[in-house]
């Protein structure tokens, strides 16, 4: 005969323990650990944080967490800066950007340069093509600036675009002729659309970098972490 009291399970009194899920999500993991970051505000607090999120991408077998870009660092724009000198570099060199920039200036509807406005939104979309919609990296957007657009889209293109001017200039060719601002202007959106490509592919080739996660409310503490 069965005793009731030995084959109900005791009491304790205390709460339920958390269920574990069968399949514990590491995305969630970093996300939990992304709003703590949010939430401390001493620093070496922030840093134990952040060691811990390198600690779980690094888990062996994370295949999914291994191929994601979640952060933005200093050291991708590093890479986003040697990717547009290697494509740069060649134009500039070549007198094909002097006529392909006249074309620009030249064809006008209404006054406006359509080849000129045309090829600027084709380096735009083309370079967020490359980030997030193919399947070389999965690239996340976090901690979009004014909540809406993609850091690392901004990143890389102000980067080629500064790079391909500094370039031009450096180099002499942004003289020649004695071009209009608007004239300038072109050539450097002709060396911009190879530059923005090569800036794009060098930063998330690599994969995730090592590094701070660059934004605007840590960028002060990036900059100055003694203060």
């Amino acid at each position: 005969m069965s005793n009731p009291d030995l084959d109900s399970p005791p009491d304790s009194g205390g709460p339920a323990p958390a269920e574990i899920p069968s399949e514990p999500d590491v995305d969630q993991l970093l996300d939990r650990l992304e709003q703590l970051e949010e939430l401390v505000d001493h620093p070496d607090e922030r840093e134990q944080v952040r060691e811990t999120m390198a600690v779980a991408r690094r888990i062996p077998g994370l295949d999914a967490v291994g191929r994601g870009i979640r952060k933005y660092t200093a050291r991708d724009m590093a890479e986003a800066f040697v990717g547009t000198i290697l494509l740069a570099l060649p134009l500039l060199v070549e007198d094909g950007v002097f006529v392909i920039a006249d074309h620009f200036v030249g064809t006008t509807r209404a006054g406006i340069p359509i080849y000129l406005v045309g090829n600027v939104a084709f380096v735009v979309v083309l370079t967020t093509g490359l980030l997030y919609w193919t399947d070389i990296r999965e690239v996340n957007v976090t901690n979009p600036l004014f909540g809406v657009v993609p850091r690392r889209l901004i990143g890389v293109l102000a980067i080629s675009f500064l790079t391909a001017a500094v370039l031009l200039a450096t180099w002499g060719r942004l003289a020649v002729d004695d071009p209009s601002p608007l004239e300038a202007f072109a050539r450097i959106t002709v060396v911009w659309t190879a530059g923005a490509i090569g800036a794009a592919l060098g930063d998330i080739l690599p994969g995730e970098s090592a590094g701070h996660d660059v934004t605007i409310e840590n960028l002060d503490e990036i900059v100055s972490p003694n203060k």
